[in-house]
């Protein structure tokens, strides 16, 4: 590898960082929705790898960024809590199920309540400071929303910060700053347990994933300071976006297995795409 591609190199990764940062701390997401598919165009790194090395380096972004979060009094680390009992176990739960049923329906169904649900948040009216009315029905309900979340990220790769935010907005009626600061909380928990399983299995790309985690660390605090700039109505059209850009990776990959399915039929892609779940589970 030459200087000049060694420099090239480093300055993509960097700017993957800086881009998972400021969604991780701006709308409350992991940054591997947009970190994954950036490290495999820009970088040419393998999906699986890039979906191990941008879980890593989102880490100390994520807790970064949930510092920002506690010190400015947007979260409720009660429901933090009772979503990360629930997201832990419901990511392995779901990448078990992975390997062992048909999820083409599953699949489709679950875009279309993305789908759903982002234009939901187009026309939702966000109020701020509104935090849940704290019972141990409400926490039970977290944790069974935490367990959804995280069967739902094993199943499809999808990152658990993409279903929390929109679900404690939407379905509990919590303010939006609230909802990011508790989903950065809670996938703290997940995203480190992620990141172990996978530097056990040997996925994890340290030198780019040292890259990557600085400057997304740097910039997660510029993303908290922009979710606070942005007006509930901005930042709930923006998050819409995000949903249906996940929605659209989604559909991509659907497609692109099925096509790989008509030309070799073996059952060793199904597996590899669990592997793959495993580390997308909190993205």
């Amino acid at each position: 590898m030459t200087a000049a591609t060694s420099r090239k190199t480093f300055l993509l990764l960097a700017l993957v960082g800086i881009i998972g940062g400021v969604l991780s701390g701006a709308f409350g997401v992991g940054g591997g929705i947009v970190m994954v598919p950036l490290l495999v165009w820009l970088v040419g790194m393998d999906q699986k790898v890039a979906s191990a090395t941008s879980l890593a380096a989102i880490v100390p972004a994520t807790i970064v960024g949930s510092v920002a979060y506690v010190l400015k009094g947007e979260v409720d680390l009660v429901a933090a809590l009772a979503l990360a009992i629930g997201a832990v176990p419901g990511a392995l739960i779901g990448t078990w199920l992975l390997r062992r049923i048909n999820i083409d329906i599953l699949r489709w169904l679950f875009i279309a309540m993305m789908v759903a649900v982002a234009i939901r948040m187009l026309f939702l009216e966000v109020e701020r400071g509104v935090a849940l009315e704290q019972s141990v029905l409400t926490f039970v309900m977290l944790i069974g929303i935490g367990i959804l979340t995280g069967i739902a990220s094993g199943l499809f790769g999808v990152g658990g910060g993409v279903i929390m935010v929109p679900v404690l907005v939407v379905g509990f009626g919590m303010s939006d700053l609230i909802a990011k600061g508790t989903s950065l909380v809670a996938m703290i928990a997940s995203s480190t347990v992620g990141t172990a399983s996978n530097i056990r299995a040997g996925k994890v790309d340290w030198r780019a994933g040292l890259i990557v985690g600085v400057a997304a660390t740097l910039f997660s605090y510029a993303g908290v300071a922009l979710a606070f700039v942005m007006s509930p109505r901005v930042s709930a059209v923006l998050f819409a976006c995000l949903l249906l850009l996940a929605a659209t990776q989604l559909i991509i990959r659907t497609l692109r297995q099925r096509r790989s399915v008509k030309v070799v039929e073996d059952p060793a892609p199904a597996v590899s795409e669990a592997d793959e779940r495993a580390s997308d589970t909190t993205r």
